[in-house]
Parts: structure tokens; C-alpha cells; sequence
């Protein structure tokens, strides 16, 4: 694109890259004259000013001259500190050489000439400088005169050896760029010889064999020491050949695109991969030296350009002496000429004012001429890429908390460039570590089913007594006797007294030693297990001394009342009440009650004791709005703090209901978001994918989450998820694309531990799966733990897969969900159901007995529990129509209901840390096939891997494997995750042969049938 323009006739040379700003020195040209006949001569400097879009340039500084010029260059030798300076050196058509001062020209003009020296003899063509030092000159005129000029001491030049036989006139000297005593000179006849300083000799000379190289120019490569290229006049040979001093016998590489003879060339400093060449076919190419490909054509008129030299400070910049008397700046980076147009036009209205012409004084009329519509003209730049507007380092954070880098690396200058291969790296940033940490440890609690461990270790880390009375709560709701120890924690406890009492059986002994002490809760608790008699007794007792709200509901049973306006200092013994008395129907409604005036104090303290209620109702939803009001959730462990109690908390519910927990909060949903936005940008990207049953509002977190995993399982793919486009791009020809360098991805060492924290989602939108592992469902002899195990995966309804899942709790209720029949209303109106708290009340309500006979309406309850209620499995239900009644009914356990008891539970070993990736890859793997698979044929086979693996995870957390196996199984899991299932046989292969077929017959053959499946349904 042209940028500036002169009528000039003159050679042309650039200020050098530290001089600011851009001038441009242009010396009268030697043998060539304009229109006018004009022979004067004349030194000029212009400055090149780009905020003007116009074309001229302003003059800063002329000097009258008595020669022309055959050639000009401007060196930094001289340069001052504020980037000014240098000095300008011409060579003139009678053989003097003079320096002049650029500064003292574009001032004052006098005393500019600061050297001059006749020691040529004859025209000056060839003029170069040491790129290494700026004071050391190379001039060659004929005769085979070079000399080496010392701007320092200008009068004594020296030579760089014997005059080359025979004589003829130097056209052309280049200093190596890389080399500091090498020097190359060339003549018209097409020979060029590289001269050693430090041996002021000839080592090599070049001639090419056609004898028709006319040598108009000759450059060194700007990065290969050993390359230079030559360029021919001749019209019968317009080519740039490029030479290897190697290889000195032919060309290295002939460029040939011209159609007549070339005149200049110049190779940009900035990117080697530039070289311009101008021609008499009056066309000015740019190539790339590297493939011999024409990358760009610069728009010239129908004149010879004679001289084309690069911008030393602006890369992008480069000029154009013609034999038309131009000189011309030009831009390879493209643009617009809107500017350039509206200012010509305006130009030429400037120069025609609205007088009269013929001195009248009248102002003429307007000339009412259509003002025709300025095109704006788009000249296109180079078709790559240059090397200065590269980035030569470079880093991006991507989704995911990966962090991009790039580097172009410096590499030494090498003998043959060839495209370098870049590397891109993708690493992980972390940047929450605490958080990672703790999001790990509840992930593994999630998928062992550790959850009694879990909250152990929450209590004794905590750092305040009401963070630490929290885990105890959640606690109570995996073990047995929840409520007893529910009461307990409240503060209802006994002291040795009491238990020795009770221990021989003395419940009157007890109960007195509770009243004397005033613990009166624990005394009426007491004498229910007494009898009638002793639960009259001790109620009158209590009720002569204490004449308050809680007393006389015990007696009439309103247990609304009590709760909403009890005070709210006694919302200990409303709880403990509640716990002991209430209907388990209502018992759930009744602690939201209560932790919801507890909640409405808006008290830090009062909104802890909220959450506990909440707790022991299971109501989730109330929970997370209590604790998002009155603690920062904010902030990532904030967060965490949150989604560890709402999953220990839905852990507890599904235990108890042996299904899944639909949770219908907004408040959790945004809170969940927020979560895994910090999950996935910390790196875990399939845990925060997991969190899709709650987002489903959240189109673009879960399409990103999606596409962002390295390998996405089939038919994992989110429904509302956006489709993917593929665009595709016009390719190159074959002829004209050029190699250019690949770049390789390296990933950087990861580290995100384990299977995600929530299972995979999968057809069901429910969120009652988000994490761990499946539960276990109804076992058909009570008590005895289900044997064979399911990959977790989300299901609407209905009873959940079989699972033997290390420390996965054993129902609550082997029956399964329980028939409820019409339940006895409350006064306040008719029962709406819990959602996702717990099964009939609670694991805090009293348990539930069914009755074959409906209970009448002025029912009042018995004494409540005498033994362990976790203990008892509730019986089948033997109609759909019978009513609900508490437990503890003064009656022993029968015979058959202590047969019935369930076994002992026998705490499976964990898996070891180091092998939890075979369970997580494999489990994973027999899902990916079971959502994939049509027939039943292999769901059937399916199903049988579920058992079979079974039996390695028992071998796994036994330790019983060999070092082999164990290797071979961690080989296969890699290429079962990277889908690579050929090799994963090959490997099964070789474990097989070489291990003892005993001790793998039981998983080994169903791991090569799972592989099978996988790679047919191509999973």
C-alpha cells in the first residue's frame, strides 16, 4: 500500500532503526536526468510523518552538492543518546567518497561535511557498513577497488587484499550479518568472492556457470551465516539465485518469477523469511527465501523501480526509487486509501477559492456539481504473518484453569533454517489448594460410603463448638440409635446413678434420682419404660412442680402450640419433646416450625441452633437458605462448607429412604453453580460436570464443562447443551501452500485426584444422584447386605440398583419405601408431603410400627422407647389402609423380632488410595456400555461384569494381587480411559500368560469381555 510519494530522481537512504523520528535521505542520482535537464545535485533529508495522511514529506534539511550519486548510506556511528544523529555517506560518479553530519543539514546546512576522500578512482557504486561496528565502512568502485573505511580515522583506509585479475568495476559489497570480518563483493560479470579481514585475502569465490549472471545485487542471508543470494540483470537470466558456501558448486535455490533482468533487492532485518526484489518487468515482489514463494506484489506504475531498501526502524515499511523521478514509501501490512483519497480531493478544492477570476470583486455562485461517493479501496497485506508481529511468548488462561504458553525459542543461528516445531503448553493452574483438598476428601467419602469417618474427622477439625455440634448432628443421622443420641447431644444425659439403676432395673430408683436433680425430661422419659403406673406417678410429680406450656402438652399432645410459643431459650426440651413425643407424620413439620422462629431471630447463634432442627427434619432446602443467610458462601471454602453439609445431609436422607433425594432449591442451584465454576476452573472438570442436575438453567456452564473434558463419555452429553459447529476453511492449492512448522500440544503434569465428586449424569434430570456411590437397595432376607454392585447413574423413581459398595450403609428399612395410609391430621389442617426429608419423620422422629388395626382418633401415645429403635427393621406393610402409631410401646421385643434383626455389619477395608483409579475407570467403563447397549443379550453380560468385578475390588482391598497384575491392571485402566481398548487386550493378553490363572480366573476373563463390548458400541 502506498503510504508517502516525492518527485524525486535520487538515491534513497533509511535513518537507521534508533534514529527517531523516520527520516529519509535522498541524494541527486549520478547518470540520470528529469524533463528539465536539470544538473544540479543536491543532499536532502525528509521526515516521515504518518499522522498525515497525505502523500508528501516534509523537507527538514537540503545540502547543495558538486556530485551526484551512485550510492548512499546512513550509518549509526555518531548516533546520540536522545536517537539523533549518525552520519550520512555518499559515493560519488567521480570517485569521492564524503560523510556528512544529518543533524548539522537539517539545522543549518553549514559545515555539514565531516570526511571526504578522493582514493577512488572512479564511480562509487557499492557502499555497506559493519553491522558489529558502525565506524568500519566498505566502498568498491572500479577497477576492483574495495576499501574499509574507519569513520574514526577516515583519511588511512585499508584494503581486504589483492585486487581480484582480472579488473572490473565492483557493483556491489555486503558484510556478513552474523560474521564480523567477512566481507562479499560482486561485479556486473557475475562473480562474487567473500574476503577474510583477519587474513586480508579471498577464501571463495562464485561464478554461475551460465556465464549470463549479471550481478545487480548481492545480500546476506540475516540468520545463516553460510547463505547469500545474487541477483541478475541480465534479462535473459531474471532470477535471485541463493548460494551456500557449502555447497559452492551450483545454487542452492533459484528463484525465478520475473520476466526481465532483476535491479535491486533487499532483505528485510525483521524477518528473514522477507526478501524484496524490484525488476525492469516493473513489478516489485516479495518472497519467501525459505520456500521460493511470491507472498506479495507491491501495486507500482509501468516505471523501473532501480532501488527497493526496507525500513530499518518500521519492519512493515519500505521505499522505491523509479526512473520516472519518484520516490515512493510503502506499507506490506495493507489498509485503506479512503484517507488518502479524501485528502486529495481535498486538496484540489483548496486550491480554488470562490472569487471572481477576472478581478470584479463579485463572488461567483455555487457550482452545482454532484459530489461523486470516495471508494474506499482495501489493499490486502502480505499473505503471512511477519515475524515482528508475532508474538514471540505468549500465555492465556482457557476454561478449566488451564494456562496456555507459547514461546518462539531462540534457537542459534543454523546452517539451513528449516521450519522450527513450536511447542504449546497446557498446564493446570491451581490456585485453591485448601479447597481442592477438602473437595477430595469429601469426594472420596462420597464414592467409599465412609460417611461415619467423614464426620468424624469434620468434628475433630473444627474450630468452633458450633461448626463441631453440627457434624455431631450429622453424625447421629449414619448410626444407630439416632434419637437417644440426638436427646444426648441436646443435653439430656444421665449420670452414674442413673445408669446403675438402670441397669439393675430400678426405673423408680432412676426416676427419683432424675427428679431430686431436677432433670425432669429424663425422668418422664424413665418412667415410661417403667410401666403406666410409674409414668402417672412421676407426671404428677413433674406437673405439681412445673406449671408450664411444655408440661401440659405432654399431656394433651399440641405439639403446634408448643413449638410456636415456646421460648425460645427452652428450644432444647421443645426438640427433646418433639424427638420423644411427637407423631411422625408431623414431626418433620414441627422442627421446621421451630428452627424457623429460631431462624427469624436473624442471629448468628440462633440461625447454628435453626440448622440443627433443619437437620434433624432433613429438610435440605431449609438448611442451605439458613446457612447461605447467616454465613459467607462466597467464598470457595465458604462454599465448600455448605455443599459438604448439604451432601452429608442427602446422604443421610437417601439412606433412610433407600432412594434418590429430589432437591427443589434455587438458592442450592445458584450456590451449586458457583461451585462448579471454581471446581472446573481449578481443573475438575467431571466433578463440576456432575453438578448438571442441579443447573439445568445453566445451558452455557454445562455445554462448556461438556466439551472442555478430554474425554466425554457417550451419551453423557448434556440435553440442553448447544450444537457444535464445524467450520470449515478454503485450503491452499498444493503448489502454493507452503510446510509450515506444527505446533505440538505438551500437557503439563495434572493433578486431579480420583473419580469426581459427583457420578456421571445420565437420563434422569433428578437431582437425587449427585454423588457417591449407588445405595443399596431392598434385600430380600432383612438384614442381610445386598452382594453385587451397580455403577452409580441417575434414576427417576423407583428402587436403586444393587450395590455392594465398600461401607455403604445398610438399609434402614429392608422393606423398602413403606405404603402409608391416611394419616391423622393435625390441626392445622390436612398433611402435605415431605419431598426430600426424611422417611417417616426422620432418623430423629420416633420409628413407625404398623398396626393391622386403625388407630382411633382420640389416641393418645404409650411410653416411647425403651430399646435402640435404629435396632428394629420395620415390618412389611400388610394393608394399604392402616395408620401410624410412635413406637416404644411398653412391650419387649417378641422372638421374631429378634430374629429379624439385622446382621452385624462387617466394615469392608477401602480400597487403597493408589487403586481407587481401577474402580473408577472400570465402573465407569460398565456404565458408558450399559446407557450405549441395545440388546439384551449384552446388558446381560453387563450385568454379570457388575458381580464379577466385585471380586477384584475384594482382591484389591485385601492386598492379595501380585506387583504383575496389578501393573497389568493399571495398564489396561490407561488405555480403557484413553479409549485405546486394542491395546488394552494386548495387555490383557500378557497379564493373562504370565500369571497364575487361579488367581485371576475370577475377574480377568469378564475385564476382556468388557473390553470387547466397549469397543464394539465404540464407548
Amino acid at each position: 500500500m502506498r503510504l508517502k510519494e516525492i518527485q524525486r530522481t535520487a538515491h534513497q537512504a533509511w535513518s537507521p532503526a534508533e534514529h527517531h523520528p523516520i527520516h529519509l535521505a535522498l541524494g541527486t542520482s549520478a547518470q540520470q536526468l528529469d524533463a528539465s535537464f536539470n544538473t544540479t545535485a543536491a543532499l536532502e533529508i525528509f521526515e516521515v510523518d504518518f499522522s498525515d495522511p497525505s502523500l508528501e514529506m516534509q523537507l527538514r534539511g537540503s545540502l547543495p552538492t558538486s556530485n551526484r550519486l551512485h550510492s548512499i548510506v546512513w550509518v549509526n556511528f555518531g548516533m546520540g543518546a536522545d536517537g539523533t544523529g549518525g552520519r550520512l555517506v555518499g559515493g560519488s560518479e567521480n570517485g569521492t567518497l564524503t560523510v556528512y553530519n544529518p543533524e548539522v543539514i537539517m539545522s543549518s546546512g553549514v559545515d555539514a561535511v565531516v570526511g571526504q576522500s578522493d582514493k577512488h578512482t572512479g564511480p562509487i557504486r557499492a557502499l555497506d557498513f559493519n553491522p558489529f561496528q558502525s565506524n568500519l565502512l566498505a566502498s568498491g568502485a572500479n577497477d576492483s577497488e574495495i576499501y574499509i573505511w574507519d569513520l574514526n580515522n577516515f583519511s588511512s583506509p585499508m584494503t581486504p587484499g589483492a585486487k581480484s585479475q582480472p579488473a572490473e568495476d565492483i557493483s556491489v559489497v555486503s558484510w556478513n550479518r552474523q560474521v564480523q570480518h567477512i566481507l562479499a563483493s560482486a561485479n556486473p560479470s557475475g562473480k562474487a568472492v567473500v574476503w577474510d579481514l583477519r587474513k586480508n585475502e579471498p577464501i571463495i569465490k562464485i561464478s554461475d556457470h551460465s556465464n549470463r549472471m549479471h550481478c545487480s545485487g548481492m545480500l546476506w542471508h540475516p540468520d545463516v551465516a553460510t547463505q547469500l543470494v545474487l541477483a541478475s540483470e541480465d534479462d535473459r537470466l531474471p532470477v535471485i539465485q541463493m548460494w551456500d558456501l557449502r555447497f559452492a558448486t551450483s545454487p542452492l535455490k533459484v528463484f525465478e518469477n520475473h520476466t526481465r533482468g532483476i535491479l535491486s533487492i533487499s532483505w528485510s532485518q525483521a524477518d528473514s523469511e522477507l526478501l524484496l526484489s524490484s525488476a525492469k518487468d516493473n513489478r516489485i515482489l516479495c518472497w519467501n527465501p525459505n520456500t521460493g514463494e511470491v507472498i506479495y506484489e507491491l501495486p507500482t506504475t509501468n516505471q523501473w523501480c532501480f532501488d527497493v531498501q526496507w525500513c530499518p526502524r518500521n519492519p512493515a515499511l519500505l521505499s522505491a526509487a523509479s526512473f520516472d523521478g519518484r520516490i515512493t514509501v510503502y506499507s506490506v501490512m495493507g489498509g485503506s486509501l479512503k484517507a488518502q483519497q479524501q485528502s486529495t480531493a481535498n486538496k484540489i478544492s483548496s486550491s480554488f477559492d470562490s472569487m471572481d477570476p477576472f478581478g470584479t470583486g463579485q463572488v461567483l455562485p455555487p457550482l452545482q456539481v454532484p459530489q461523486p461517493t470516495v471508494q474506499d479501496t482495501i489493499v490486502p497485506p502480505l499473505k503471512k504473518p511477519p515475524k515482528w508481529v508475532r508474538r514471540p511468548v505468549g500465555a492465556s488462561f482457557a476454561f478449566g484453569g488451564k494456562l496456555i504458553t507459547f514461546e518462539n525459542p531462540q534457537l542459534p543461528p543454523v546452517q539451513s533454517p528449516q521450519p522450527v516445531p513450536r511447542q504449546v503448553f497446557v498446564s493446570q493452574v491451581t490456585t485453591e489448594t485448601e479447597f481442592l483438598q477438602r473437595s477430595r476428601e469429601l469426594q472420596a467419602a462420597l464414592q467409599s460410603g465412609s460417611f461415619n469417618n467423614y464426620c468424624q474427622a469434620k468434628i475433630h477439625n473444627a474450630k468452633s463448638d458450633a461448626e463441631k455440634d453440627i457434624w455431631k448432628f450429622l453424625l447421629v443421622n449414619f448410626e444407630d440409635e439416632a434419637r437417644v443420641k440426638f436427646l444426648r447431644l441436646l443435653g439430656f444425659n444421665t449420670n452414674g446413678l442413673i445408669s446403675q439403676a438402670l441397669l439393675v432395673g430400678n426405673f423408680e430408683g432412676a426416676v427419683d434420682l432424675c427428679l431430686n436433680d431436677g432433670r425432669y425430661a429424663e425422668a418422664i422419659l424413665l418412667s415410661i419404660s417403667g410401666g403406666e403406673e410409674l409414668l402417672k406417678k412421676t407426671q404428677q410429680k413433674y406437673l405439681s412442680n412445673q406449671k408450664n406450656s411444655i408440661s401440659m402438652v405432654m399431656v394433651t399432645q399440641n405439639w403446634r402450640d408448643i413449638v410456636q410459643s415456646c421460648e425460645l431459650d427452652n428450644w432444647k426440651e421443645a426438640l427433646a419433646a418433639l424427638l420423644t413425643y411427637a407423631h411422625p407424620e408431623d414431626f418433620a413439620r414441627l422442627c421446621d416450625t421451630l428452627g424457623g422462629r429460631l431462624e427469624h431471630e436473624r442471629t448468628e447463634k440462633r440461625c447454628l441452633q435453626a440448622c440443627l432442627c433443619y437437620i434433624c427434619s432433613g429438610n435440605i432446602e431449609k438448611l442451605v437458605e439458613c446457612w447461605a443467610l447467616h454465613r459467607d458462601c462466597s467464598s470457595p471454602l465458604g462454599l465448600e462448607d455448605l455443599v459438604e453439609k448439604v451432601m452429608m445431609l442427602r446422604k443421610s436422607i437417601e439412606r433412610l429412604r433407600n432412594s434418590e433425594v429430589a432437591v427443589q432449591s434455587p438458592i442450592l442451584a445458584e450456590k451449586l453453580t458457583c461451585y462448579a465454576g471454581i471446581l472446573a476452573a481449578e481443573g475438575s472438570l467431571a466433578t463440576a460436570m456432575d453438578c448438571d442436575k442441579y443447573l439445568l438453567c445453566v445451558c452455557t456452564i454445562l455445554d462448556r464443562l461438556f466439551h472442555a473434558q478430554e474425554e466425554a463419555a457417550v451419551g453423557q452429553q448434556p440435553s440442553n447443551s448447544f450444537n457444535r459447529v464445524n467450520v470449515s476453511t478454503a485450503k491452499p492449492t498444493p503448489a502454493a501452500q507452503a510446510p509450515a512448522p506444527k505446533a505440538q500440544i505438551v500437557p503439563q503434569p495434572m493433578s486431579i485426584g480420583g473419580r469426581s465428586v459427583f457420578s456421571p449424569p445420565g437420563p434422569s434430570v433428578s437431582a437425587a444422584n449427585l454423588s457417591g456411590p449407588a445405595l443399596p437397595p431392598p434385600s430380600s432376607t432383612p438384614g442381610v447386605p445386598p452382594t453385587s454392585f451397580m455403577p452409580s447413574t441417575s434414576f427417576p423413581s423407583g428402587p436403586m440398583p444393587p450395590s455392594s459398595q465398600p461401607g455403604a450403609p445398610v438399609p434402614m428399612y429392608p422393606g423398602g419405601l413403606h405404603n402409608q395410609g391416611p394419616a391423622n391430621p393435625m390441626a392445622s389442617g390436612p398433611y402435605v408431603p415431605l419431598g426430600s426429608g426424611y422417611p417417616q419423620g426422620g432418623p430423629g422422629a420416633p420409628a413407625v410400627k404398623p398396626f393391622s388395626a386403625p388407630v382411633p382418633d382420640n389416641y393418645t401415645p404409650p411410653a416411647p422407647i425403651t430399646a435402640p429403635v435404629m435396632g428394629f427393621p420395620v415390618e412389611a406393610p400388610q394393608s394399604h389402609n392402616h395408620a401410624q402409631v410412635p413406637p416404644g410401646a411398653p412391650q419387649e421385643p417378641s422372638v421374631q423380632l429378634l430374629q429379624q434383626l439385622p446382621a452385624e455389619r462387617v466394615e469392608q477395608k477401602e480400597i487403597p488410595a493408589e487403586h481407587m483409579v481401577l474402580k473408577s475407570t472400570f465402573d465407569s467403563l460398565v456404565q458408558r456400555c450399559q446407557l450405549a447397549a441395545g440388546d439384551p443379550q449384552t446388558k446381560r453380560k453387563l450385568d454379570d461384569a457388575v458381580k464379577r468385578l466385585a471380586y477384584l475390588y475384594d482382591k484389591l482391598r485385601e492386598q492379595s494381587l501380585s506387583h504383575n497384575i496389578l501393573n497389568g491392571l493399571h495398564e489396561i485402566s490407561r488405555c480403557v480411559a484413553s479409549q485405546n481398548y486394542q491395546r488394552g487386550l494386548e495387555v490383557h493378553t500378557q497379564v493373562v500368560s504370565s500369571s497364575n490363572f487361579s488367581e485371576i480366573s475370577a475377574f480377568m476373563p469378564i475385564l476382556k469381555v468388557l473390553m470387547t463390548i466397549a469397543n464394539k458400541l465404540g464407548v
